[in-house]
């Protein structure tokens, strides 16, 4: 039990549940009845990963996501409303890595922790000829995981970071949305196809001068995604 998760919900039943269901499957977990309480134990705890529901009362957890996202790389999962499509689509622009639409099988939450969990130790994952990547005034180092500007460090979530090793796997081939949803544990429905496209748009924010005019992560037409460094 060395992996330690917080859940965030309202809902005392579904914290319970989930509390007992993932402690039953060697996980420790800290539950949080709202963002306000959530807060206090993160200024005393560190935890692996954050299951936060989107509609809580007060501040919601989209507005947490990205508040967090300020200061805090921990991955996060949000539990959005079934057929919520724009939730789970600003649930990803703010900076969570991946989301679970209610209701939902606990297994199916297990299954999406562990691809989570999966992705952290990223230098681990992918073997690859490059050490750095120069991206203009951006460099990557690819075996520590880091994205820099200069003298500046730019957070990367767990689900960026993962891309990151992906493509510096792959530099100057494409990659295609499905092989990205694979490796990222997702499988290949249109909505999964869509998050991976907000995540990348995500990623061109910190990396390109103009995410509108991509110039370092392209997309190849009819076949994907691809990274050409300098």
């Amino acid at each position: 039990m060395d992996t330690h998760l917080l859940i965030v919900d309202d809902d005392e039943r579904i914290r319970s549940l989930l509390q007992k269901f993932l402690m039953r499957h060697d996980f420790m977990v800290t539950a949080a009845r709202d963002a306000a309480h959530a807060r206090r134990l993160m200024a005393g705890l560190e935890f692996d990963l954050i299951i936060l529901d989107v509609m809580m009362p007060g501040e919601d957890g989209i507005s947490l996501t990205r508040a967090l996202r300020q200061t805090l790389m921990t991955p996060i999962l949000l539990l959005t409303a079934k057929g919520e499509t724009e939730d789970r689509i600003s649930g990803l622009e703010a900076g969570a890595d991946d989301y679970l639409a209610k209701p939902f099988e606990p297994k199916e939450l297990l299954l999406r922790i562990n691809a989570i969990l999966r992705r952290i130790p990223v230098q681990k994952i992918h073997d690859t000829a490059f050490k750095t990547l120069a991206l203009g005034p951006v460099r990557y180092d690819v075996e520590k995981g880091e994205l820099w500007q200069d003298d500046q460090l730019i957070r990367l979530t767990a689900t960026e970071n993962q891309l990151m090793k992906i493509f510096a796997a792959s530099v100057g081939q494409p990659v295609s949305r499905a092989q990205l949803a694979q490796e990222l544990g997702r499988d290949e429905e249109q909505a999964h196809m869509r998050a991976i496209d907000v995540q990348i748009t995500r990623l061109r924010r910190k990396i390109e001068a103009s995410s509108k005019d991509p110039r370092y992560l392209q997309t190849v037409r009819g076949e994907g995604y691809m990274l050409a460094p300098d």
